[in-house]
């Protein structure tokens, strides 16, 4: 099976799921944590515009995050996630 071949068949698998269909497709569920973001910052010691520049968000979005008026939600809340168990996680990455 070529490339192309590959993703036409993943394609005709989304769609399949998509329509409530019964097919041959696997769905994978992830289950991330909910995340603390003032405590995650505070154990790098960054300070707040510092750390919203390593992860990638505006410093307001952080600071949302932190006051509890928004969650980080998908690739952010994973990432935060990575960063609570490895404060270190995004600086060794970025070296």
């Amino acid at each position: 099976m070529n490339t192309n071949d590959s993703i036409t068949k993943g394609l005709e698998e989304a769609l399949v799921f998509a329509r409530g269909q019964k097919g041959r497709v696997r769905v994978h569920q992830v289950s991330v944590p909910e995340v603390d973001v003032a405590e995650i910052r505070e154990e790098t010691g960054l300070p707040q515009a510092q750390f919203a520049r390593s992860i990638g968000v505006a410093k307001g979005t952080l600071l949302n995050w932190e006051h509890g008026r928004r969650h980080p939600t998908g690739p952010a809340q994973v990432l935060l996630a990575l960063i609570a168990k490895d404060p270190d996680v995004v600086q060794g990455l970025l070296r």
